[in-house]
């Protein structure tokens, strides 16, 4: 028998000791990287190596205050970078948190789930089907408990465990596998004293993986490399053969490569999806895997489990009828003897410790209505339990009590199984069965429930066909439908996304509970059998305008989610069981439920709903939409905002004209550009009709054709813009004064860019309206430090400015940011 402290549990003060004591339970992985080790690898990238030579250059031409300044900035940008790496691994630190495999423990009497690393010496724990054993504990109850302990062992076969046993029998181990069954034990060893620990292996749930997004940001950036090499290369030679400066031809192709170099692209995507999963996760959806991120907003079908998905888990026994004779608590009616007799043998067809929701609301009613029974049970003795399989859909448990010459078998399952084992004949199955597709269409879950006895003499049957068995009645349970359901189901249906549900319930159960949760189509759902009986091209014509999914066993659900992607369908499909990991690795995004759902299930999920609702998958396509459409506009701005800076680069070379950026002015920029691309359009809320599109194709590009056609001509709109504004001034002002009011104009244009590109299809007003402080913050601090470059002599000077006439800096400013809106918006809308 247990002890009373392994039933009570730590309490949640001395658990916080322990933890203290010994330390998370988890095993040696990567670490945060050492700021060295961050300012290191900043210091390898391309833009700063450009500077670094830059402020060499100017060492040589003996002007120390430049190459000061450059190094100054540098230091800025180590540290910009710093802090975008910091805010990035924090973000992956939560995610890999929330993503350790949870442990149900008892704490001060009471089940918790918690994260695995929190669990200590002396925790007891609760180990059900599909769970990953915690931490290496010692058995001291289960219930027909197997254990998969290839992970240490190598052995494929489940190892069956005894709390009387062996030491190798009682003992389980971290991250072995729970097959079948159900056991409680105490924890005995954890993290890294732990039986795996010692042996040195780790279980990675969380893997960096390539995706499509960066295989293709990939390209670009290669493609933007070898094109800008040969320009850098090609405008240096210009400039030292035409001025007789190699130096100054050096610095020319400097500044011109630090234009042309669009290393923002792989710290943006990096800082999305990372950022992206974290904002999830603040939604209760973790995203285990960065190319779901991807994928969410691109869904066109969502697969989805009816109970606790669609409805509530809160199971409630609503009706029992017996004889033709009904107890409706719906109504309130008092459990007369008739419904006490039938409640008694469904408890005894129950486990112990109930998991299934149908099982707690039978163990609820009957420890309301007969308190003696659970003591009956517990002083008898469970001979044997034949469980429910997918050849039979009931459960048996033969029991043996001590003032009873016969062992009393007790049944419990789908209503025609039960009668097929009561050895009904079929003008009575049929008779039945139309009474329980009566009651199945009111929405109930319906049970049949039987019993008989057996000689203690006679050797049990293999299965449960070789018991005599009374058909006893009925019992039917309801589970009311989540109140937010409707809505998230009308909001599906305008962003064009289907869904459908899948149920092991009654036809009638399923279709009744489609019509309250608000279903358009609830057309004759097709069954189990009727999916087993199908070829495969039969199934892809039956799955197109099917909605409803009833009679269904987890291997089923494979050959949906295959038959679905054959339709060419995006497809999100829950699961919670061991038998669900197939059919959620076959999806493009398999969704786990973390409450309810095994570990096996969360470890083959891409997605995990923290909250077991269909109101956070749908949030979780909302946010998925809203990440990859900042995303394109921030990919976007970075390829416009390149343009101009990487033409006045080189066409004042070519015109013969004075410089007009220098490299101190391109890395001014980039304290505009990498902000407004890491934070601005990361922080950007979703455009108001983001759930009222369809869903963008699965293998659409990034970087189209068309994206990058509108974002070049608007790129050249600011360069035609600047190179006026400066071959005008330089007509009427010095070289220095024409400079100066050319970048102004050029500061002006981007921030004009940025904020278009924030919502391309909204207008201005709307623009206006949308909240994004650090949009008014950047632009705020962008044109004091301009200002500061213009008007404060000392700093002027360094970036080879003049003060321009007033009137003339504002009427260009004004000039270009007026036609960035006005021509930018028409751009956006004609070329989309």
């Amino acid at each position: 028998m247990p002890s009373a402290s392994s039933t009570i549990g730590l309490s949640n003060a001395e658990a916080l000791r322990r933890l203290q004591q010994h330390g998370p339970n988890e095993l040696p992985g990567a670490k945060p990287r050492h700021l060295f080790a961050v300012v290191r690898d900043v210091m390898a990238e391309p833009m700063l190596l450009l500077l670094l030579a830059a402020a060499s250059v100017y060492i040589v031409l003996g002007e120390a205050s430049e190459a000061i300044v450059i190094s100054a900035s540098m230091l800025v940008v180590v540290v910009i970078s710093i802090v975008q790496e910091r805010r990035t691994e924090r973000a992956l630190v939560t995610l890999r948190e929330l993503s350790s495999p949870r442990a149900l423990v008892i704490r001060d009497g009471v089940e918790q789930r918690i994260a695995g690393r929190d669990v200590v010496p002396g925790d007891t724990v609760i180990l059900r089907e599909g769970d990953r054993v915690p931490a290496d504990s010692d058995l001291f109850e289960a219930t027909a408990l197997s254990v998969d302990e290839s992970i240490l062992t190598g052995e494929s076969l489940a190892v069956e465990k005894l709390p009387d046993g062996s030491l190798a029998e009682r003992q389980v181990y971290s991250g072995s596998l729970v097959v079948s069954g159900y056991g409680r034990a105490v924890v005995s060893a954890t993290g890294t004293t732990s039986q795996i620990g010692r042996i040195g292996k780790a279980i990675q749930t969380l893997q960096t993986e390539p995706t499509p997004l960066f295989a293709e940001v990939r390209r670009i950036v290669k493609w933007a490399a070898v094109v800008g090499i040969a320009l850098c290369v090609a405008v240096a030679t210009l400039y030292a053969v035409t001025r007789h400066d190699p130096l100054g031809g050096v610095l020319a192709g400097i500044t011109l490569a630090m234009g042309l170099l669009p290393e923002e692209f792989p710290v943006v995507l990096t800082i999305f999806l990372a950022m992206g999963a974290w904002r999830l996760s603040r939604h209760d959806v973790l995203a285990r895997r960065m190319p779901a991120i991807e994928t969410i907003g691109a869904v066109t079908l969502l697969a989805v489990d009816k109970t606790g998905t669609l409805t509530e888990n809160r199971m409630r026994v609503a009706l029992i009828e017996r004889d033709d004779v009904s107890c409706d608590l719906r109504r309130n009616e008092a459990v007369d003897d008739h419904a006490v007799d039938l409640l008694r043998t469904a408890l005894a067809a129950s486990e112990r410790e109930a998991f299934d929701p149908m099982e707690r609301a039978i163990h609820e009613l009957a420890d309301a209505s007969i308190p003696d029974v659970a003591h009956e049970l517990s002083e008898a003795e469970l001979v044997r339990e034949y469980d429910l399989t997918p050849q039979l859909l009931a459960v048996t448990h033969v029991w043996r009590h001590a003032d009873s010459t016969q062992l009393q078998v007790n049944v419990k399952g789908a209503p025609e199984t039960v009668f097929q084992l009561c050895r009904m004949s079929p003008a009575e199955q049929e008779r039945r069965l139309a009474r329980v597709g009566a009651l199945a269409s009111d929405g109930l879950r319906v049970l049949g429930v039987a019993r008989g006895v057996h000689a203690f003499d006679q050797p049990l049957p293999e299965s449960a066909h070789g018991f005599a068995l009374d058909f006893v009645g009925l019992l039917c349970l309801a589970d009311p439908i989540r109140s937010d359901v409707p809505q998230s189901l009308a909001e599906c249906a305008a962003a064009g996304i289907r869904v459908v549900m899948i149920t092991g319930d009654h036809p009638g159960t399923a279709v009744a509970i489609a019509r309250q949760a608000g279903f358009a189509s609830v057309a004759r759902p097709i069954t189990g059998a009727e999916l087993e009986a199908m070829d495969e091209e039969t199934l892809r014509a039956a799955v197109s305008d099917t909605n409803i999914y009833a009679r269904m066993r987890p291997e089923h659900k494979l050959r949906l989610v295959q038959a679905f992607k054959a339709n060419r369908e995006v497809v999100a499909m829950t699961g919670d069981g061991v038998n669900d990991a197939p059919a959620l690795k076959a999806a493009h995004v398999g969704v786990a439920m973390g409450n309810r759902g095994t570990d096996v299930a969360r470890e083959a999920a891409a997605i995990v709903l923290l909250k077991d609702d269909f109101a956070s998958l749908v949030r979780a396509v909302r946010s998925g939409r809203r990440i990859y459409d900042n995303l394109q506009h921030a990919m976007a701005f970075i390829v416009a905002v390149h343009v101009p800076i990487a033409g006045m680069g080189l066409l004042p070379v070519i015109f013969g004209w004075p410089l007009l950026l220098l490299p101190l002015h391109v890395l001014f920029l980039e304290f505009i550009i990498d902000p407004a691309c890491s934070f601005v359009f990361e922080a950007d809320e979703h455009d108001r009709a983001i759930m009222q599109r369809k869903p963008r194709a699965v293998d659409a590009r990034l970087f189209s054709l068309r994206m990058m056609l509108r974002n070049v001509a608007m790129g050249l709109l600011i360069l035609a813009i600047v190179l006026t504004v400066y071959a005008l001034n330089l007509d009427t002002a010095t070289p220095e004064q024409a400079r100066a009011t050319a970048f102004a104009t050029l500061i002006a244009a981007n921030l004009a860019l940025i904020f278009i590109n924030r919502a391309p299809q909204a207008s201005l007003k709307q623009s206006l309206q949308s909240s994004n402080r650090i949009f008014w913050w950047i632009a705020i601090g962008a044109l004091l430090l301009l200002a500061m470059t213009l008007y404060v002599p000392a700093v002027a000077n360094r970036f080879q400015f003049a003060p321009p006439a007033a009137a003339t800096l504002l009427t260009m400013t004004l000039v270009s940011v007026t036609a960035v809106l006005v021509c930018g918006r028409v751009l956006q809308r004609r070329v989309s």
